[in-house]
């Protein structure tokens, strides 16, 4: 069996122990066994990485810009062997896991060229013969602790905007992902960057993740996962003084009018609540449909439903790939008894089912879900069950959905579906979403525009796009006597 060890200060160095990563579509299927390092390990990255910044910190846009676009060349020309073993490891399709390879090599591209592009201003002071200069400069050290669904595309968002600005960085992955972390580490490697500038410690995030959130060393914690840990991250670094971004959790809504395309409107909640198994943070799980078009779009839902194909990742013909791990699956099906409790009617699936494959294989596979019937006020509609389990709410019009889709502690995609420019207009204004979809799924974003959300979903400053700068940099007022 294969090891993979931790990349510190440029040197693949052993883990205190190692533990295998198992194919979730295959449980038989090990793809290696990967480093699992302790406090010991971060310690030693992030010496290297406060010891890298001075040089990297202050080196030549060209050569930052320079090794960003070798990295994302990189990663682009390797896009069907990094998707391959990506649908692998975390069970999203293969045509999905090359989708987000290639995103993610669009992004280190996207930031290469922002090292060129970092800007500040010139102004007059208002006393007389005195300058002033604003510029942005990296902030240090800062620790990146990413999640497992999408094991390279967030990564990526993270570490490239880092670099570019002139940061180092120790990339904390997610325990049940390993192997695009490390595909990633290993490129970034051989891109030319100097020793200590990026670090990778895989292990357990109650080990590593605490110890980089503690240490003294590390500026900035950048983390998407968890409320629950998200938070603890939040008082942790409001109490050392470090900066901090969160991404959490989701209870998108769909609001589906009924002016609106039916098959469109059923094909976006399709996409946005099965695809990807359920298992995105912007994916739509309350389906809030008004009163004349609701019996229809439940029968038209239900039949699309049946046609999604459950099975192996990496197999040519599945739609849905399988949940994550025995955890995940358990707390789907466990919210699958909860809704029934309450109240909601469950119009489809609710069970683990076999590869559709009939190929033997055991696997997490669950069929897609959906409960009819539901109210506001159940768990299913104020909780994120994460997984391939969607509830419909129905409502009687456009001001009762507006009204459910905001009843949420959470913020971050939301979307309707309607033919009325007026009323699709007011939503986008009126939603209390970070991001709003017009007659598009809520899971699906660009590489180069702001990601984030509102309430509960997220905290500090966006990420991607030219608002990453916000994070990676600080803010420079210098006065010059003339």
């Amino acid at each position: 069996m294969t090891q993979y060890h931790n990349l510190i200060n440029g040197q693949w160095t052993p883990g205190a122990s190692c533990a295998p990563n198992t194919n979730p579509s295959d449980l038989s299927d090990v793809i290696g066994e990967y480093a699992q390092g302790d406090a010991a390990d971060v310690q030693a990255a992030v010496a290297a990485a406060t010891a890298a910044f001075p040089v990297w910190s202050t080196s030549g846009i060209q050569a930052r810009h320079d090794a960003l676009d070798r990295i994302g060349n990189e990663i682009l020309a390797r896009k069907e062997e990094l998707g391959d073993l990506l649908a692998r490891e975390e069970g999203k399709t293969r045509p999905e896991a090359i989708g987000e390879v290639a995103r993610a090599g669009q992004i280190f591209k996207f930031f290469a060229g922002e090292c060129l592009r970092l800007g500040g201003e010139a102004l007059p002071s208002v006393r007389p013969g005195i300058g002033v200069e604003i510029t942005r400069e990296p902030i240090g050290v800062v620790g990146l602790i990413t999640p497992w669904n999408f094991p390279i595309a967030i990564p990526a968002w993270k570490i490239a905007p880092a670099l570019a600005f002139g940061n180092c960085v120790v990339l904390k992955p997610a325990d049940l992902v390993p192997a695009s972390a490390w595909a990633l580490a290993e490129i970034i490697h051989k891109s030319g960057i100097p020793a200590g500038v990026f670090n990778l410690v895989m292990g357990p995030g109650r080990v590593i993740g605490e110890a980089l959130v503690n240490h003294p060393g590390v500026a900035a914690i950048s983390f998407t996962g968890s409320v629950g840990v998200g938070r603890g991250i939040a008082e942790a670094c409001v109490k050392s003084g470090k900066k901090v971004q969160l991404e959490m959790g989701g209870k998108n809504p769909q609001v589906v009018l009924d002016d609106a395309d039916l098959p469109q409107a059923v094909e976006l909640s399709a996409q946005s609540g099965f695809y990807s198994t359920g298992q995105r943070c912007t994916a739509s799980s309350r389906l809030i449909v008004t009163d004349r078009i609701y019996p229809a779009f439940i029968a038209a839902l239900q039949e699309r439903m049946a046609r999604i194909k459950v099975g192996d990742a990496r197999t040519a013909g599945t739609d849905m790939g399988p949940v994550v791990s025995q955890a995940q699956l358990e707390q789907d099906l466990c919210y699958v008894e909860i809704a029934k409790a309450e109240g909601a009617q469950l119009a489809a699936g609710g069970s683990r089912v076999a590869c559709h494959t009939g190929s033997g294989k055991a696997g997490f596979f669950m069929a897609p879900t959906l409960f009819v019937d539901s109210t506001p006020a159940m768990r299913i509609n104020r909780e994120e069950v994460f997984g391939p389990v969607a509830s419909v709410i129905r409502v009687k019009d456009y001001e009762e959905a507006l009204h459910v889709a905001n009843d949420t502690p959470f913020g971050l995609s939301a979307g309707i579906a309607t033919t009325s420019l007026k009323l699709a207009t007011h939503f986008k204004r009126h939603s209390q979403a970070g991001m709003v979809m017009v007659n598009l799924p809520t899971a699906g974003v660009d590489y180069h525009v702001p990601f984030g959300g509102r309430k509960g979903s997220s905290y500090g400053p966006r990420e991607q796009g030219r608002y990453a700068q916000e994070f990676y940099t600080t803010v420079k007022t210098a006065y010059t006597l003339a």
